[in-house]
């Protein structure tokens, strides 16, 4: 089941069918809500577009299909390869007591910096091993793909993007709860009023980061990533 015709995308949000929040971080990249929203004819459209990697962010017990996720055969994700590689390590003392109920925020960004540069590693020497273009999810596509994507897009050396994308992340899934048939634990539809303040609030949260983190060259050398890769990494987020 798709979310039919009352979900309105964002501007630049890419049409592949079902997706939520898709769109072109930079370069190589792109970046999505849960895989499991797509039809086959959305996975179809990823292929056709030149995508050949799906990085998901998400725990192992985080992924499955729902009641009203559409029945994908498995011939849909023929060419394209599946990744899990999971941001967080769970039973983290600091995080879970910080990351309530998960990472929901700008704020947390530093914070999985800290906890988890080995995973962050991971995700982005994948990323420098990339064939084709790569799509990067987690849940919503708002926080652990908004992470990554701030980095790609300090590597591209477009960080007037930053504050952007997160915005349209934030619309792109407050847009989903308002259709979605399936009642999300913890968050609602927020109302224009209240989405601004969060947008500002996230804004300023994710300012502070940038300023913490220096560049994503710095932090992900510091954890362990080749000055190679890092520079084959740049070269796939700056080129089209």
């Amino acid at each position: 089941m798709s979310q039919g015709l009352n979900y309105q995308k964002q501007s630049g949000d890419l049409e592949w069918e079902g997706s939520v929040n898709a769109r072109h971080i930079c370069g190589a990249f792109y970046r999505m809500g849960r895989h499991e929203w797509l039809n086959a004819r959305g996975w179809q459209q990823m292929h056709e577009g030149g995508v050949s990697k799906v990085v998901d962010l998400r725990n192992p017990n985080e992924i499955r299909r729902r009641e009203h996720d559409p029945a994908v055969p498995q011939a849909a994700f023929s060419g394209i390869e599946l990744v899990n590689l999971p941001l967080e390590t769970p039973g983290n003392p600091r995080f879970e007591s910080i990351a309530v109920p998960y990472m929901n925020h700008t704020a947390m960004y530093r914070l999985v910096c800290e906890e988890f540069g080995d995973q962050l590693r991971a995700v982005f020497e994948n990323l420098a091993n990339s064939r084709g273009s790569t799509v990067i999810h987690c849940s919503a596509g708002r926080d652990r793909s908004g992470l990554i994507a701030t980095m790609l897009l300090d590597l591209a050396g477009s960080r007037d993007q930053i504050l952007i994308h997160d915005e349209l992340a934030v619309r792109g899934i407050n847009e989903w709860h308002r259709v979605s048939p399936r009642k999300h634990p913890y968050e609602s539809y927020r109302g224009d009023e209240e989405l601004r303040e969060i947008i500002q609030e996230r804004a300023t949260a994710l300012s502070e980061f940038c300023a913490w983190l220096g560049s994503a060259h710095s932090y992900l050398l510091s954890q362990g990533m080749s000055e190679e890769g890092l520079d084959h990494l740049s070269v796939l987020a700056r080129n089209s």
